[in-house]
């Protein structure tokens, strides 16, 4: 098994990378869709997050309102540290499930937005970084998806910067461009991965 971690800023385009690499045939272990299972309703996730946040947090129909907690962490680091303190345990008990149940010769990718902020790179058998300038990122979060531009200059300062993702590369993939010119460099990193995921299945068996 290859343990690969994927990672890059908010608005980077990590997301697209992932779904790439999955239709390569990677085992994506997506961070924050455990996130999101971690505190539905009944979880003991969401109950800690109540107790730490209010039920001020929560929607009418006793959900997590993820807009609500947002505005609230984004805004204050030591609230952002406390919802971590939360959900990223159960996160990683989740994630090393799943990479269990993926099989010996598995290239197994963690998607992980917060990898570099956590330190998790020595998990990882390499890591891989979606780069984009900030500028980059700051025009598609407000431009694609909506955002206010302050409270996307938020999201962004609350990540670890440029330099200290480009730190923890193994491999970088370059997504200033347009989307058409993402594919071939992905193309590119799944070659290198599965060659060096054969001498770790064959050292498997």
């Amino acid at each position: 098994m290859l343990k690969v971690g994927l990672t890059g800023g908010i608005g980077a385009g990590k997301s697209e990378v992932s779904r790439l690499l999955a239709g390569y045939g990677a085992v994506i272990v997506d961070a924050d869709r455990i996130a999101r299972e971690v505190v539905e309703p009944g979880t003991p996730g969401l109950a800690a997050v109540v107790a730490a946040f209010g039920e001020d947090v929560l929607t009418a129909e006793g959900a997590l309102d993820r807009p609500k907690l947002g505005s609230v962490v984004f805004a204050d680091p030591a609230k952002l540290r406390t919802l971590n303190a939360i959900v990223h345990p159960l996160v990683g008990t989740r994630s090393a499930e799943l990479e269990a149940a993926a099989g010996p010769d598995a290239i197994v990718v963690h998607d992980v937005p917060l990898l570099t902020e956590n330190g998790l790179a020595p998990l990882y058998d390499l890591v891989v970084v979606v780069d984009a300038d900030p500028g980059t990122q700051l025009k598609r979060l407000t431009g694609l998806r909506g955002m206010a531009e302050a409270e996307a200059r938020a999201r962004m300062a609350a990540q670890a910067t440029r330099e200290q993702r480009l730190a923890v590369a193994t491999l970088v993939i370059d997504n200033d461009g347009p989307l058409e010119a993402l594919e071939p460099q992905v193309r590119t990193v799944w070659a290198e991965l599965t060659a060096r995921a054969e001498p770790t299945a064959r050292a498997a068996e």
